[in-house]
């Protein structure tokens, strides 16, 4: 719970300008309902000031989802561990963490869903095919505090043939919220299994925060990272065609950057920001 109280205070400074455009925009509209304005002096100044007030908000608020910045944020995350390339050696299991599968749609329509996360799956699959004497074990919880959703783990083993994975080959634990319970489940299940090579999948932009918490559960573990998000250099230029494009991906990075920092306070990674 401090972790999540960490992230969520960094998060909320980081995101309000955001907030504080749409407060503005609130209050101007209230005001105006109301007319209490027309009833105080300085009435032309007031509204000069808030306009000037949305007019800047709106222009960060244009910059930050138009711009390339959201790339200058997400990239040292995305860029931080390269892709995998094989070796030739023995791969024992292979360790894929949650985020890709929308459980709730995928049990109601009877179907696997995916998000904008869904490479950890076809990663799943596809090693799943290349090394067919490793160990499947997918890591994933509700990842809700509030409401008891089932298991995303769940989802993924009930619909495991839709990814050409026989159900019985995949492990799952399904208790995790966060990723640092990711690694602290998943080594309790790998207890006693020492010099073993185990891959681990998630997204190129949370491989950092991944590793740095199975390194401290003293499970030393090979990165996979799919799912990224940039291409250097040339989205240091490229900007975005939608607002909504560049704030979401500024919104994933954000986070990101929080979790890290949040991570490192509450002592579930020995370093700010781990390196290969």
């Amino acid at each position: 719970m401090l972790v999540y109280g960490v992230v969520l205070f960094v998060y909320l400074l980081l995101c309000l300008l955001v907030y504080g455009l749409v407060l503005l925009v609130y209050l101007l509209l209230s005001e105006l309902v109301y007319c209490r304005l027309l009833l105080r002096p300085g009435l032309l100044l007031g509204l000069i000031g808030l306009g000037l007030n949305l007019l800047c908000g709106l222009i960060l608020l244009l910059i930050a989802g138009l711009s390339p910045v959201a790339n200058w944020i997400i990239h040292p995350l995305d860029d931080r561990f390269p892709a995998f390339r094989d070796d030739g050696g023995p791969v024992t299991g292979i360790i894929v963490l949650g985020g890709a599968a929308q459980a709730a749609e995928s049990f109601s329509h009877r179907q696997l869903t995916v998000n904008e996360a869904g490479e950890r799956l076809i990663a799943l699959a596809d090693l799943a095919r290349r090394y067919p004497s490793a160990r499947l074990i997918f890591s994933g919880g509700s990842g809700k505090l509030l409401t008891e959703d089932r298991p995303e783990a769940e989802a993924v083993l009930d619909f495991a043939d839709t990814l050409g994975i026989p159900r019985e080959r995949l492990e799952i634990e399904a208790d995790s919220r966060t990723t640092s319970e990711n690694a602290v489940y998943v080594r309790r299940l790998l207890e006693g299994t020492p010099g073993e090579r185990w891959l681990l999948v998630t997204s190129s932009w949370h491989m950092a925060r991944a590793m740095g918490c199975f390194r401290k559960v003293g499970l030393p573990v090979i990165a996979y990272p799919v799912d990224f998000r940039t291409s250097w250099p040339q989205d240091a230029t490229r900007g975005f065609p939608f607002v909504a494009d560049g704030l979401k991906r500024l919104d994933i990075a954000t986070k990101e950057w929080a979790g890290l920092v949040a991570y490192r306070l509450a002592g579930h990674m020995d370093s700010l920001f781990p390196q290969p």
